[in-house]
Parts: C-alpha cells; structure tokens; sequence
C-alpha cells in the first residue's frame, strides 16, 4: 500500500478531510443572526480548535453571528478564498498571508490568533542529531509547497550550518509525517503544531529544533478578511473578532471543556483511539504559543507594529517570489478589533500550568 499522510491520520479518524469551499453570500443584517461564512486553514486541529468553541459554545451567536465553518486545505488557498470572497472570513499563516498581500491579492488580518508558527526542523526524539550543524549529511525531508520551506536557507545561515551538504528529499506534505516515522528521512522541515499532534498519540515521539531558536519569528495564524469589508462593515468585523477572541481566552481558561467541545463537533477524530491526545497536544502547543507580551499586555489579537514590519521584510526577501513588493504593513495589519479581551492575573497563572506540559515538545 502506498504511504500517505492518511495512512497517519487514519487512527485520528481524520484522513478524508479537506475544504467544503461552501459558496456564500456577502452578510446582510436581516432577522435574527447574520450569517456569515469562515473558512480554517487545515483540517480540524489545534490552532483552529477556538472556531468549533466560537460556534458551538456561542460567542459568536452572542455576537449576533451566525457562523458556519469549514475546513481548509492550506493556508494559501485559505487566503485566496478570503481574497476573492468566497468566504467573508478566514485563518492562515501570517507569513502566507504576507506573501498573498505581496502579490497585491486584496486581505487584511484583523487579529492574531496565535503567536509562533513553530516553524522547524522535526525529528524522532532517539535522532542523533542534537544541534542543526548535524543536519548535514543527513536526509532532510522537506515540501516546497510548505510555508516554512522558503525559510530553509535563512534558518541554515542563521543557525551555522552549511544546507548544500544537507540532502533535501522533496516529498508531499501529505507523506511527510509518515516519511519520519519510518525513518525514511532522518528529519523534516514542518510546524509542530501539525507534526506533533499527527505522531506523538500513535506512540511516535518527536522534538522540534524551531527557526525561532536562531533568531527568526513569525506569528502564527492571522484571523483575514477583505479590505473591503473591512471598510464597510466595521462593526461585522468587530463582532466577528470578538467572539473569536472570548473562544480562544476560553480555550485557555477552560482546557478540558474546549476539547470536549471540539471532539463533539468532530466526531470523526472523537471516535478514534488517539484523536482526544491529538487535540489535546494541538490544543496545548497552540496555547503555549499565546502566553506572549501581546497577550499578557495588550490582549488578545494584538499584533506588534514592529515585528510585523520584521516580518514582512523576510517574507519579501525570501518567500514572496519576483515581481513582489512589501506589503503596506500599517495597511495589511489592524488593532481596530483587538485589545478587549484579557487574561487576569490568576487566568494567566492557570494557562501557564496547564501548558507546562507540552512545552517538552519544543524546548
């Protein structure tokens, strides 16, 4: 048989997932909720886990919203999809949502969602390789269709090691976890967000050298619309932001209840031996990724005017292609929505115990 990523995600109950591409309609005030159309990036996983809070648990309906979500297949297409308007509004990898802008396709972020891509180099927990100067000579199993394979070069400069002498197997992102696990590479270049959830319930431990260790940031998901809605329907785009915000500050308040939450909106991962582990681990990484500055600071959603801009610079430089330009970065990024929803002083002390665990997966 073939090796695929649905060969892993098998024992998830999740394999044959991907984007409902749900046609909608642009949202109209009319009697009771505005119907509104939101799009993930991936499949059912952690750092969408908040959307499945947002509808089921009812913020969003308390913010006069009535949301459908569907399921993506890839931060790019998410993008796009957001762009031309097939959905009013969607997830995706900020560093994705920079190129998308590059390319003048017209979208916005109105709100992080998370803070670290955790972009890195994924390796069996036994690998020999211990530091990223032991990458060369080793089989380095990579995607090019992957937001973090652009980075490749920069992560190898920045981490002093020479990526010539490193043999890089192109292979499909749907094979790449599976590609680890049977040794067929020595390491691959993924999220962990993705890669440890995906391996670690079926028993397969990995650990995660992340570019961010050598000095390179970006934030994680970017909640995106239209600059067009953006300007005509403020107050939409308010309602919309703040019930995701209150969803992620309960995911982080209440662990155990989100995840029940999301296993009865999925059951296909509820009914698998190891899909409770898997939303557990994606759940908790994700959150570990929002106990920042921003949030502690400034509340949720807040995005740093300055690393954006640091962002946006390495994205032009290395991900974005020829014939892009920078984004207007005070244009791609807004404030507006964000900054309502905060932690308290025993709520953070909580979210950082109930992370600890999983910070052993990327330390």
């Amino acid at each position: 048989m073939p090796i695929s990523r649905r060969r892993v995600l098998k024992g998830m109950g999740i394999a044959g997932l991907g984007a409902t591409g749900l046609p909608l309609a642009t949202p109209a005030i009319s009697q009771g909720a505005t119907k509104v159309g939101f799009t993930t990036s991936w499949i059912p996983e952690g750092p969408n886990l908040f959307a499945y809070v947002a509808r089921d648990r009812g913020f969003w309906k308390k913010a006069g919203l009535d949301v459908s979500v569907a399921r993506g297949s890839g931060s790019g297409a998410a993008a796009q999809a957001v762009s031309a308007g097939t959905f009013d509004f969607g997830m995706a990898a900020t560093p994705t949502v920079i190129v998308q802008a590059a390319k003048k396709l017209p979208i916005t972020c109105i709100g992080q969602i998370n803070y670290d891509a955790l972009m890195g180099i994924g390796l069996l927990a036994a690998s020999p390789i211990k530091t990223p100067k032991d990458l060369e000579g080793r089989k380095l199993g990579a995607s090019v269709s992957s937001g973090e394979y652009p980075f490749l070069p920069l992560y190898a400069q920045k981490a002093g090691f020479d990526l010539s002498k490193v043999q890089i197997v192109q292979i499909d992102g749907k094979v790449r976890e599976r590609s680890l696990m049977e040794q067929q590479v020595d390491a691959v270049s993924a999220f962990a967000t993705s890669t440890i959830p995906s391996l670690s319930p079926l028993g397969t431990e990995v650990r995660f050298m992340l570019f961010r260790d050598a000095g390179i940031e970006f934030y994680g998901q970017s909640l995106t619309t239209q600059p067009q809605r953006l300007e005509k329907d403020p107050g939409l785009c308010a309602a919309f932001v703040e019930g995701a915000m209150q969803a992620i500050r309960f995911t982080m308040t209440n662990f155990d209840e989100a995840i029940d939450v999301f296993l009865k909106a999925n059951s296909e991962v509820a009914i698998s031996s190891t899909g409770k582990d898997y939303a557990r681990i994606g759940l908790g990484l994700t959150n570990l990724t929002n106990l920042v500055p921003e949030v502690k600071e400034h509340g949720f959603g807040f995005a740093d005017p300055k690393k954006v801009a640091t962002m946006a610079d390495l994205v032009v430089k290395y991900a974005a292609g020829d014939g892009a330009t920078r984004p207007d970065v005070e244009a791609l990024f807004t404030n507006q929505f964000v900054g309502k929803v905060m932690l308290s002083a025993d709520e953070l002390a909580a979210a950082e115990k109930s992370t600890a665990a999983f910070r052993k997966y990327v330390s």
